[in-house]
């Protein structure tokens, strides 16, 4: 049987890491690729904050291939959708058929995806849509995945929350309108051993930051000023 030459879009993070687990053991697909934004301002993945060395240690630890797409500190969606296309036709062109994300249940993200991808002849995959988030990530840690806690929304933590490695505990004392496994943004993660890497990220964590951002306007904003906060913890490669 012929197999799907495919990329995967890797976020550093535990459902990146279980998606890329179950696809990976899909034998219609062989992944070829890792994908990832970088925020070129601060060199760190964006949303997560991760520094870039340890994005580069935990993809040679998979054995992948791997690229970045650098983009500005805050692009808007033009400027986001010219560094995609440019990347994706590229991979197009070097024969990939399909993609892969780590999404779980955001239909409008899911639906943007697969609608942009189209326009260049690519089609994507989702290993773990659907999928029970309080399953998914009990599974993930029953198959021996390690993650820390490197950003969350501050109207849900604080500063002691991020730097957490996430455990059994951890799950149960999570608050009700948190999802377990954050997919709503509450939190992110870097995953730094499990059953894909050939060996542990080895790592110290540094400073812990707070910073404020402009939420995205909507109709129902209440003012220009509303903002968001975020914790961060930084993670130094050893």
């Amino acid at each position: 049987m012929k197999k799907n030459k495919t990329y995967f879009n890797w976020s550093s993070g535990k459902d990146s890491a279980l998606a890329l687990y179950h696809l990976l053991k899909d034998e219609r697909f062989t992944v070829e690729e890792l994908i990832t934004t970088i925020n070129s301002h601060y060199d760190r993945v964006s949303m997560h904050g991760l520094r870039k060395e340890l994005l580069i240690a935990q993809t040679e630890a998979m054995q992948i291939k791997s690229s970045f797409i650098e983009l500005p500190e805050m692009p808007d969606m033009a400027v986001y959708e010219q560094k995609m296309t440019k990347v994706v036709t590229r991979l197009k062109n070097d024969g990939f058929t399909h993609t892969a994300f780590g999404d779980i249940f955001l239909e409008d993200l899911k639906t943007y995806r697969e609608n942009q991808l189209a326009k260049v002849g690519l089609k994507a995959v989702f290993p773990i849509w659907k999928r029970d988030t309080t399953e998914l990530i009990h599974e993930f840690l029953d198959l021996g995945f390690k993650t820390i806690v490197v950003c969350a929304n501050s109207k849900y933590f604080g500063e002691d929350f991020v730097g957490t490695v996430i455990d059994k505990n951890f799950i149960d004392n999570l608050p009700e309108s948190v999802d377990p496994c954050g997919e709503n943004g509450e939190f992110h993660t870097f995953c730094f051993d499990g059953p894909i890497f050939k060996n542990p990220i080895p790592f110290t964590i540094g400073e812990k930051v707070y910073r404020e951002y402009d939420s995205p306007k909507t109709d129902n904003s209440q003012s220009d000023s509303d903002k968001y906060g975020v914790w961060y913890c930084d993670l130094l490669l050893q």
